[in-house]
């Protein structure tokens, strides 16, 4: 039975209404990630419109009773959640909606038809530039459908001017196929749009039965074990990272601020308000972006994410699970894109500049800051928010996710791995693994991982064959100089002057229930790569074969030595690996440190 005609909503009402909507962008996210190929054919549409859509179910649960108020509360909160290109343009359009409201207790059809209008306008006034064929069409279309409808007898009564909308808006998604290239190839409408109309379909529903879409349970879409590739081709990206932030300050000059952006990526969408902007582009230097925003006011929440990376994972499914690890894991990049390996970067800050691991600050620049910087760096694991993102965008793409941890003796980034877990609303579950180890030992376990992925191992097999690998990883670190970790808090002043009096150079090794212990002090300071080796060696599995990383803090040279070593007097290593360390043990360890993980060589295969 159709819910009585009405005439005006109020806050309560119009709350409900955008409840059912979300519910059903929610329910759809699959599909929208499934189509989504323009801007960039990333699968991520869904999910950045689930997330950023969901962000403000906490506001529509307990609205403002007065509309304006609680629609000015709702766009804030939007602003702040919102991801990719189509979440930042629906925040927008939202704060349009908001400004339109202020001060009304509840919509009439021809007030809200006005707010969509403001909406639609602050939508387009948000791109640097607006294309036709993308959610603006459907704005667009919505506010001359709700201009045409208010005009028809019964245009005062919600229900029949929002079907009209909604079937107006239908078409002109359809039409999208014929407005860009690269959607009639495909043969797909696009994501954003259909995201949106899938909310206006929640919303009309409601409106008109009176009752509400409710989120679904999303875990049968992967009933079988496999995963679809998305549409579209896998393109050569000229960006590489989807990269966000928020500016706060008391008169932002967006006018400004967009051209100063424009110079360094595309896909610009600047969306909020003088007092708050959210810059959502593509560029190849996070850091730009993250530079040029401090100039206008303070940055915060500051996100880069992998498109090519994205991309390559949802064209080129190789097995039935993804595999994703934090910045802590540090790894070959030449094992990162063979393995396709989704990474979680920490948080680094010298002093009030911040920087996210690996991705605006490459591990050499890291060092040289370290080096030369008077302010000595604090590290920060990733929230539970950064991993839900990712975990997300992952889980709606394939049926399980492997998520390998640093060890949960020495960081919270395990805890805050977990939480996001149990909050990711997707088609997929996600299992979080506690390696117990650090570097390139955590690396080297989510390479393992990525290779049981690879070689089609299901997932219950390959957490079975993980737990069994992880005590059969370990690693050891040779510390040159000390005064970083006394810097950082990590090493008392008196271990330092000792080790400088005797001219001792410590050895940290992880060990079985996941803590990193200071275990020897090697005699000398003048080369201490031999000492070093030999230690490893004797610490080492005898009679297996063996696969080894060595991880260095800018001194390759040293790590190509130590490799040699280690392969003279273990003729059983089967396969090893020179990388890059990164900030979280560089950050204690300083230029010149040096990282072997040790691994019993096992082959998928070898798990039934």
């Amino acid at each position: 039975m159709d819910a009585p005609l009405r005439s005006e909503l109020s806050a309560q009402d119009f709350a409900a209404a955008l409840r059912s909507g979300i519910h059903k962008v929610i329910q759809d996210q699959d599909t929208l990630n499934a189509i989504n190929v323009f801007p960039v054919a990333d699968g991520d549409t869904g999910t950045n419109l689930s997330l950023s859509l969901g962000s403000g179910l906490g506001v529509l649960s307990d609205p403002a009773p007065q509309l304006g108020m609680f629609l000015a509360t709702l766009a804030d909160v939007l602003l702040d959640g919102s991801r990719g290109n189509s979440g930042a343009i629906v925040a927008q359009f939202f704060q349009g909606v908001s400004d339109a409201a202020e001060g009304l207790e509840t919509f009439s059809t021809s007030t809200f038809a006005r707010a969509v209008e403001l909406g639609n306008e602050y939508a387009h006034d948000a791109l640097a530039r607006p294309r036709e064929g993308t959610i603006l069409s459907i704005t667009g279309a919505l506010a001359a459908a709700l201009r045409e409808a208010i005009g028809e007898p019964a245009g005062e009564h919600f229900a029949p001017v929002m079907t009209a909308a909604l079937e107006a808006c239908r078409r002109a998604l359809e039409n999208t196929r014929n407005q860009l290239e690269v959607l009639r190839k495909a043969g797909v409408v696009d994501a954003g749009a259909k995201g949106f109309v899938d909310l206006l379909d929640g919303m009309t529903d409601y409106i008109v039965s009176g009752r509400e879409v409710e989120q679904p349970d999303l875990a049968h879409l992967f009933e079988d074990g496999f995963v679809t590739a998305t549409a579209g081709e896998d393109e050569d990206l000229c960006y590489r990272y989807c990269t966000e932030c928020l500016v706060s300050g008391e008169d932002i000059d967006r006018r400004k601020l967009r051209e100063a952006l424009s110079e360094l990526g595309n896909s610009l969408v600047l969306a909020g308000t003088k007092r708050k902007a959210k810059i959502h582009i593509h560029v190849n230097d996070p850091d730009e972006v993250f530079v040029v925003a401090g100039r206008y006011g303070e940055v915060s929440a500051q996100k880069a994410d992998d498109m090519h990376r994205q991309q390559h994972s949802t064209h080129h499914v190789t097995g039935r699970f993804a595999v994703i690890t934090d910045s802590a894991a540090d790894i070959a990049e030449e094992d990162m894109e063979r393995l396709d390996i989704h990474m979680v970067p920490a948080r680094v800050h010298f002093g009030e500049r911040g920087y996210l691991d690996k991705v605006s600050i490459t591990p050499d620049e890291f060092f040289h800051e370290l080096a030369t910087n008077p302010q000595h760096p604090t590290t920060s694991q990733p929230s539970a928010g950064d991993f839900r993102r990712q975990y997300q965008f992952l889980a709606s793409h394939f049926p399980d996710v492997i998520a390998v941890s640093l060890t949960g003796r020495v960081s919270g980034t395990l805890q805050a791995a977990q939480a996001a877990a149990e909050r990711t609303d997707a088609s997929g579950k996600v299992h979080v693994v506690d390696t117990r180890n650090a570097s390139v030992g955590e690396g080297l376990i989510a390479v393992f991982a990525a290779e049981c992925a690879q070689a089609g191992l299901d997932t219950a097999t390959t957490l079975v064959a993980i737990d069994e690998i992880i005590p059969q990883t370990t690693s050891f670190a040779l510390i040159k100089d000390l005064r970083y970790g006394v810097r950082g808090g990590r090493v008392p002043a008196s271990v330092k002057l000792v080790a400088d009096l005797f001219r001792l150079s410590p050895v940290l090794r992880t060990t079985a229930d996941g803590r990193v212990a200071a275990v020897a002090m090697l005699p000398g300071r003048r080369n201490p790569l031999p000492r070093f080796a030999r230690y490893v060696l004797r610490h080492s599995p005898r009679g297996v074969d063996l696969r080894i990383a060595i991880g260095h803090a800018q001194c390759r040279p040293d790590a190509e030595a130590l490799e040699k070593l280690l392969r003279a007097s273990m003729p059983n290593i089967i396969e090893s690996r020179i990388t890059a360390l990164g900030s979280a043990l560089g950050v204690h360890g300083g230029p010149g440190a040096l990282v072997v993980g040790v691994q019993r060589f096992r082959r998928p295969a070898e798990f039934p």
